[in-house]
């Protein structure tokens, strides 16, 4: 007997909205509807519109815009991709992060061709049909059931009104079955009486509603779960039913928020908005993730030595699979974000270091802090502290190693000092001739070939990987025997071995960095292999074992 399996017939699309003020919780709320229809059986894709006109995010301050996330092809893009990738498993592409800057890139070169010869060229039709034509390609490129389009800030702001009114046209075009329209705006409680606000969201809903959307959903974002006279006023003033009406309030993970909403019964709500096919949701395996990082048996403080340690945000990814190496290790992670600075200010301040179980230095661009992320890498290594460096500290533990290892007295990057005596990390030869800042570094997926026998093999368990990178400075390799001659391994490399991709140090506890990111593959369940064996090797330390167990 043949099953054949049940299928939407048309794709469907989904818009997410946000209001009152940014940061709301829009990405996880996106995220969370599409793991309720994945475990429902349905194939999504995640789309995140953002209005600035900056054609990626790769030339932002993280300080200014979070992480910088990276895909598999090399796009440089919103930190919220990383948050899709997370909850979905998926591996997404730069075409799922549409910007102001590609859309008028795209309709001025059309322009100058002569696309619109004799036409006056607007914002409607001609920038709304560039946002609709993208959208419809990752709908058409990914075979799904369900196109899920996450609009970056907020409702009213006037750079995200080309947005608003493409998605307002795409509810004509696709239809009202095929379309869905999901808002999500905040709903403080006052500190003195404990009130929930309502008018805050009501005016949001109001503003959406003068572009010509009305919600069909809306999430508000609380403290707390909202109450039964809060919900009564959103649904009576948004002008939906109340089953329409859900809340997104604070839990000890964010993993749990998939599974409050579905609970509320937003998952079957949309199923039978978008008329689907009615399906039992399995959730077995996101339960038990859960379980692992809410009930743990353990708990690791790990000190994050960086540059951007102001906004957290700047380390997303990198938190985040600290966090899926714990669950695995039922293991809670501790995080505590370090200014690198501290360390030049006042050395006697490394000290402080004794105090955690690891220390993990994250990428970085640029001297500030340099200096103080170096002297985090020493007081790791000769106090025998597990220690993960990423992308800028896989290269700083080259300098550090250089310096204080191998005699090469001003050892450093030519990155920071241009005129060292031993430019140990130096500019990648196709890079010397590169003008335009953007999009123009060592990006996306590369081939790595691990060393047998060594820890990098012993976590990867394969030969060869393939990790996402983001750099321009590599170790030079005029330097390599100097440096393996002392001890210092390289047990990853590029296939025609010119690229250090990860070195370790055997006599050390845990002693291992990597050109590359990993943090950017890292899923709940599936952790990072260097993320997880730094995690297990804090813990392992902590518990008195000789050494880590793998």
């Amino acid at each position: 007997m043949f099953v054949v399996e049940e299928k939407a017939s048309v794709v469907k699309f989904i818009f997410v909205t946000g209001g009152v003020l940014s940061s709301v919780g829009k990405g996880i709320v996106t995220s969370s509807i599409g793991k309720m229809l994945q475990a429902r059986g349905f194939k999504v894709t995640v789309i995140k519109v953002d209005p600035y006109v900056n054609v990626d995010a790769g030339t932002m301050n993280p300080y200014m815009h979070g992480e910088v996330f990276v895909t598999d092809d090399g796009g440089e893009t919103d930190l919220d991709l990383g948050w899709y990738e997370r909850f979905l498993d998926l591996n997404l592409s730069k075409e799922n992060n549409i910007t102001t800057g590609q859309i008028y890139q795209a309709v001025i070169e059309k322009e100058r061709k002569g696309n619109f010869l004799g036409r006056c060229v607007q914002i409607v039709p001609h920038v709304t049909n560039e946002i609709k034509n993208r959208i419809r390609k990752v709908a058409r490129k990914s075979k799904v059931d369900v196109v899920l389009t996450e609009c970056g800030g907020t409702v009213g702001d006037i750079e995200g009104l080309p947005f608003l009114e493409a998605i307002r046209q795409m509810r004509l075009e696709e239809g009202y079955d095929n379309t869905l329209y999901v808002h999500v705006a905040l709903v403080p409680i006052l500190d003195v009486t404990g009130e929930m606000k309502t008018k805050p969201l009501q005016h949001s809903v109001n503003e959406l509603r003068r572009i010509g959307i009305q919600p069909d959903i809306i999430v508000a974002r609380c403290r707390k779960m909202i109450d039964s006279e809060a919900l009564r006023k959103i649904a009576l003033f948004g002008t939906i039913p109340r089953e329409a009406v859900f809340c997104s309030y604070n839990v000890k993970t964010i993993y749990q928020v998939p599974l409050i909403l579905d609970k509320q019964g937003m998952g079957d709500f949309v199923c039978e908005r978008l008329k689907l096919p009615k399906r039992q949701p399995e959730m077995g395996e996101w339960e038990s993730f859960v379980n692992a990082i809410l009930k743990p048996k353990h708990e690791v403080k790990i000190a994050l030595v960086g540059k951007y340690a102001g906004l957290a945000d700047s380390y997303v990814s990198m938190s985040e699979a600290l966090r899926h190496g714990g669950a695995k290790c039922r293991t809670s992670v501790t995080i505590e974000y370090i200014e690198a600075e501290r360390f030049e200010e006042d050395p006697g301040e490394l000290a402080l270091l004794k105090d955690f179980d690891g220390v993990f230095v994250p990428y970085g661009f640029g001297k500030r802090g340099t200096e103080g992320k170096i002297k985090a890498i020493q007081f790791a290594r000769e106090n025998n502290i597990p220690f993960l460096g990423v992308c800028f500290g896989f290269q700083l533990a080259v300098v550090e190693f250089a310096r204080n290892m191998c005699g090469l007295k001003d050892a450093n990057s030519t990155e920071i000092n241009p005129d060292t005596p031993h430019p140990v990390i130096d500019l990648m030869p196709e890079q010397k001739d590169i003008k335009y800042k953007g999009a123009t570094m060592r990006l996306g997926a590369h081939k790595i070939v691990i060393k047998p026998e060594t820890l990098a093999h012993r976590l990867y368990k394969a030969e060869e990987i393939y990790e996402r990178h983001r750099h321009r400075f590599e170790v030079n390799i005029e330097y390599r025997k100097i440096l393996e001659d002392e001890g210092l391994v390289f047990s990853g490399t590029s296939p025609d071995r010119r690229r250090m991709e990860i070195l370790e140090l055997p006599n050390h506890y845990f002693f291992f960095a990597s050109q590359f990111h990993g943090e950017f593959k890292s899923r709940p369940g599936r952790p990072d292999p260097e993320y997880y064996g730094f995690v297990k090797a804090c813990l392992d330390r902590k518990l008195g074992k000789l050494k880590p167990e793998f």
